[in-house]
């Protein structure tokens, strides 16, 4: 784990996306963090030690999916597939396909394995996933504000978590989608889907792969806006007036992912970026979905994470 020195910090930009604003200063205690996303290797030292099933391992719950058969209620998860061509960018549901038997072992469905994967971050983990390897581990998930800060790396308001340049010097510095989104990918430095940990430089905190590879789950609920502490200050308002439809979308079941994935390409999703944030059911696993830890300074953290 890295060590990161606590501090303040601008969260959040603008000129992107609105879930990213307001910009706004957060204070962040000191913390250690994953050096690198978790891998397959170390979910299957979890997996092996405490019996672990996934939720992408388990049925669909009866109850809530009552109107599907006992065949739609299947183990299983998201899986993308490429497009045959190009084809209109406003409907996800072209390249993303539900796959039964998919799972953290077999992330693309039955034939799929992770015998060359062992070194490439874990997928397929839902949220809850994600808090019991933490637990397991004496460690937790980051909050939003901690991911950010520990992503940018020490540099105050970079678009990227490098800098301002995207490839400088012609240097493809993140695993990201390589050609025509989303039926054409010609690989991140030869690799297609999630890379090996550490196949792309560290940023200033010698951290890996905090964008790009791919999506990482936080402990925040989503709101489609950032809600600073305390007061907003006197042109928004207080906070709690701020944005009143915040609190419904809390409601909803959904948490923060961060750094973005080796899917997202500019044409399409440019959220390889420490403020992009993207909301994802907390049930729901995928093909491009990973997590890291944190720990607090000082002594191990397994806090519930609701």
């Amino acid at each position: 784990m890295i060590r990161i020195e606590g501090g303040e910090f601008l969260m959040g930009a603008v000129g992107f996306s609105p879930d990213e604003g307001p910009v706004h200063a957060r204070t962040v205690e000191t913390f250690e963090i994953d050096e690198h996303p978790v891998t397959n290797r170390e979910f299957a030292a979890f997996v092996a030690a405490t019996g672990y099933v996934t939720v992408a391992e388990e049925p669909l719950d009866g109850d809530a999916f009552d109107a599907l058969s006992p065949d739609e209620r299947a183990p299983g998860a998201m899986v993308f597939e490429p497009t045959t061509g190009p084809v209109e960018l406003d409907d996800w549901r072209q390249w993303w396909r539900w796959q039964p038997g998919a799972s953290w072992a077999r992330p693309f469905g039955p034939g799929s394995d992770l015998s060359a994967l062992l070194d490439h971050p874990v997928v397929q983990v839902a949220y809850r996933d994600a808090v019991a390897y933490a637990m397991w581990a004496g460690k937790r998930l980051p909050s939003e504000v901690e991911w950010e800060y520990a992503a940018r790396g020490g540099l105050a308001q970079a678009v990227f978590a490098w800098g301002d340049e995207e490839s400088p010097s012609g240097e493809l510095l993140v695993n990201r989608w390589q050609g025509s989104f989303p039926y054409r990918n010609t690989g991140a430095r030869g690799w297609v889907g999630t890379s090996p940990v550490g196949a792309f430089p560290a940023n200033g905190y010698g951290l890996f792969d905090m964008t790009g590879n791919v999506w990482e789950w936080t402990s925040d609920r989503y709101a489609s806006r950032h809600i600073p502490p305390g007061h907003a200050g006197p042109e928004l308002g207080h906070r709690q007036n701020l944005f009143p439809h915040v609190a419904a979308e809390a409601e909803r079941g959904r948490r923060v992912l961060k750094g973005g994935s080796h899917l997202c390409s500019p044409e399409y999703c440019m959220r390889y970026r420490p403020a992009a944030r993207s909301p994802q059911s907390e049930d729901t696993a995928t093909t491009h979905i990973g997590f890291r830890c944190v720990r607090d300074v000082g002594g191990s953290s397994s806090a519930p994470q609701g």
